[in-house]
């Protein structure tokens, strides 16, 4: 009953903050005024992250980094979010009110500040059901949860990218069914489908108008990487080999692969130029290959690991196969195609990305030979590396071909 007192009084302090907020100048006594008050509330009710969490944005607001928009938005976001999770489970129909929450919070900042930034609200909400999801089960999580929401929504906000609002929903809807029916369909977790929901959204918004292409590549990554993991899986699981949860991918998987793929639609959508779409086609091929190489190639024989080609045991980090070379190509070879069907790739860009995947996989190899079997990094390092690379490759052998 405490903890409730206190986030309703909490509660009454970020709206009333919100409602003055504007007419108080200079921003550092804004900030001043909400962390006397948030210390108060730690000090009578136990609030301690909350008024942590509020303490940091109203700094960061303070020094004038965050601009009124986003230091209203995180402070109203992380409050009535905060009062879904005191009563709600660790379950889907929890995010779901948790979205609604936030997304209730940024339309009545929208509607007070009259400041319209339906862009820069949804990538909070997604970055604050996404850290909910990563984050919940540590008590102390609500201080990087409001640096999270925060820093992405400044980012988004200092981009200053026009999308069309029917664009940005129609985004939006598909982005989340795109990772519901991974979560569905037992590919995904729920950290998996939100960044995944994450991922298509920015595909869908920053490389417009031609975003559902560059969505469309992505599935066939999704869906080639789903029918890999499914390959086999008893055996796979029968040797201990099997990907995450019963072959459910996190956060960590989905962002290893796609993160640099969607940096690139990002820059793709800011400079309009074609050396992004062969960054980004190269990317997904990598992480089609590699994806099938691992699931497929671990099921066809002895292994040998590519720095010594000497025979080590199934599942070995490095260890390489005929199979798993051979469908590295397929997969590089289809998402290239993909591509070249919608047009978005030329045929010599094709050859390129398809190469790309066949390289980003044999990368991906080296360096868990190399880095990963010594515990420098795991799996999900290894994979970023692997498509940093293959991105990498494209990106060089584009521009030695063009000029």
């Amino acid at each position: 009953m405490e903890k409730q007192r206190g986030l309703g009084y909490a509660s009454g302090l970020i709206g009333s903050s919100i409602l003055i907020a504007p007419y108080i100048q200079p921003p550092w006594l804004m900030s001043l005024i909400i962390i006397i008050f948030a210390l108060i509330l730690w000090r009578v009710f136990n609030t301690k992250y909350l008024s942590y969490s509020f303490c940091v944005i109203a700094l960061l607001y303070g020094i004038t980094l965050l601009p009124l928009f986003v230091f209203c938005c995180t402070l109203a976001m992380l409050v009535l979010g905060e009062l879904v999770f005191q009563r709600g489970a660790d379950d889907l129909n929890t995010y779901l009110y948790y979205i609604i929450s936030t997304a209730w919070a940024g339309v009545l900042v929208i509607a007070y500040l009259h400041q319209v930034f339906f862009l820069t609200v949804i990538f909070g909400i997604i970055a604050a059901v996404l850290l909910k999801t990563i984050l919940l089960r540590y008590e102390d999580s609500l201080v990087i949860e409001a640096l999270g929401i925060s820093m992405t929504m400044w980012l988004i906000w200092e981009l200053n990218y026009q999308a069309d609002l029917l664009l940005v929903v129609i985004a939006v809807i598909v982005g989340f069914a795109f990772g519901y029916f991974a979560f569905r369909a037992k590919t995904a977790d729920l950290s998996g489908l939100f960044s995944a929901a994450l991922i298509g959204i920015i595909l869908l918004v920053f490389a417009a108008p031609d975003g559902s292409a560059w969505f469309l590549i992505m599935l066939s990554f999704f869906i080639l990487g789903s029918a890999a993991t499914r390959y086999k899986f008893e055996y796979k699981k029968r040797i201990g080999v099997e990907q995450g949860q019963s072959g459910a991918r996190g956060y960590r998987n989905v962002f290893a692969n796609g993160i640099v793929a969607a940096a690139a639609a990002v820059l793709f959508g800011v400079f309009q130029q074609p050396v992004f779409i062969v960054m980004y086609v190269g990317c997904v091929a990598t992480a089609a290959a590699d994806t099938m190489a691992s699931e497929i190639g671990v099921t066809g024989g002895i292994p040998y690991m590519i720095t010594s080609l000497k025979k080590v045991p199934i599942g070995t980090n490095g260890g390489v196969t005929m199979t798993g070379e051979f469908v590295a190509l397929f997969g590089g070879f289809v998402v290239s195609f993909v591509a070249f069907l919608l047009s978005m790739i030329t045929p010599q860009m094709m050859v390129i990305c398809i190469l790309a995947g066949f390289v980003g996989t044999n990368i991906d190899s080296l360096v868990g030979a190399t880095l990963e079997n010594r515990g420098f990094l795991g799996n999900a390092g290894t994979n970023l590396l692997a498509t940093i690379g293959g991105g990498s490759f494209a990106v060089l052998m584009f521009l030695l071909l063009k000029y």
